[in-house]
């Protein structure tokens, strides 16, 4: 699949559910309403729309949400994947609900690593910014556990908001350190569903990586995919063999959208050529319908032809998507 701007689609996140057991300040007000069952996509449906999109070049499948980890048939969804693809199968999680025995399982139907979120590491904060009754020990838990069933290269998620976090840089920084993994941070974007988003608590990719490099010097890896949402520093006082890195995600101050190989679908079977779309194309109405493959093809290639350039986050014209990111998938 090529979009109209030459860029070819190799990596699609799947959300399997808009529900979420966090609320998390930068995502879901605690009103939110969730999507009624039987208008989220079946296991077999997410399986079906995975392989014709492999069949287009894909590559890739994240499954996000909401929260994945609460699908009931999470198994059965990878699994699924795994038999009718040769996809790269990764999930993205809070990590609150793992146990070995489900990441065992989830091992064996077929995934191949996690990404795990985790904003803060002080159990105040955490509540607060989670709005859960999680804690960040729960979420370290989930990450060495992670670790122990090879489930690697497991990579960690915060977001940071000024005022909030944005004091913990260094502390989560160590996190890589500690667990020999990539602790990415990712600037605050427009996508609650309160549409609250204020400018003012950004943090940029830069500060953070100044506020790191005051305790830890970083040297730039280099070998970073152009498509790549992170750009990866390793650790200067750490051989260059070393797991541990950081990563910076970069929405607002340094856009990827120019060479961004992505493509949506949310749980409720709704196409988003880019997170910011601001129009959905309806997959799961074909699904239902009857549509054969070649017709699902042939959709896919249309709704990727719409993608736009780029998000236009500081464009003063730049209108926020309606639905939140657990509605979307992240």
């Amino acid at each position: 699949m090529v979009d109209s701007h030459g860029r070819t689609i190799r990596d699609l996140r799947i959300s399997i559910t808009d529900r979420c057991n966090f609320r998390c300040v930068y995502c879901m007000e605690p009103d939110v309403r969730f999507a009624a069952h039987e208008a989220l996509l079946t296991v077999d449906e997410i399986v079906r729309a995975a392989a014709i999109a492999e069949s287009l070049g894909v590559r890739k499948v994240r499954l996000t949400g909401g929260e994945p980890t609460l699908h009931p048939h999470l198994s059965d969804i990878i699994a699924g994947l795994a038999v009718a693809t040769k996809v790269e199968i990764a999930l993205i999680t809070n990590a609150s609900l793992l146990s070995r025995e489900s990441l065992r399982a989830w091992k064996d139907a077929g995934l191949a690593r996690l990404t795990i979120s985790i904003d803060s590491l002080r159990p105040d904060r955490f509540a607060r910014m989670t709005r859960s009754s999680s804690s960040p020990a729960q979420v370290l838990k989930g990450v060495q556990l992670s670790l122990d069933e090879g489930l690697t290269p497991v990579k960690l998620n915060a977001v940071l908001i000024r005022g909030f976090n944005d004091d913990e840089a260094v502390a989560l920084a160590v996190l890589a350190r500690n667990f020999g993994v990539e602790m990415r941070f990712i600037e605050y974007m427009p996508l609650d569903s309160a549409h609250a988003w204020d400018s003012s608590k950004w943090v940029s990719a830069a500060e953070t990586r100044a506020a790191i490099e005051r305790v830890f010097p970083l040297i730039a890896c280099g070998d970073d995919d152009p498509s790549s949402t992170a750009r990866t520093f390793r650790f200067a006082d750490l051989d260059g063999d070393s797991p541990a890195r950081v990563g910076f995600i970069a929405p607002v101050s340094n856009p990827f959208c120019g060479a961004c190989s992505r493509l949506r679908i949310t749980a409720d079977g709704k196409v988003r050529p880019c997170l910011f779309s601001t129009t959905e194309w309806d997959l799961r109405s074909p699904l239902r319908a009857g549509a054969t493959d070649t017709e699902l093809a042939d959709f896919l290639i249309d709704a990727t032809w719409t993608k736009q350039p780029g998000h236009g986050i500081t464009s003063p014209d730049f209108v926020q998507p309606e639905r939140p990111m657990s509605a979307i998938g992240g």
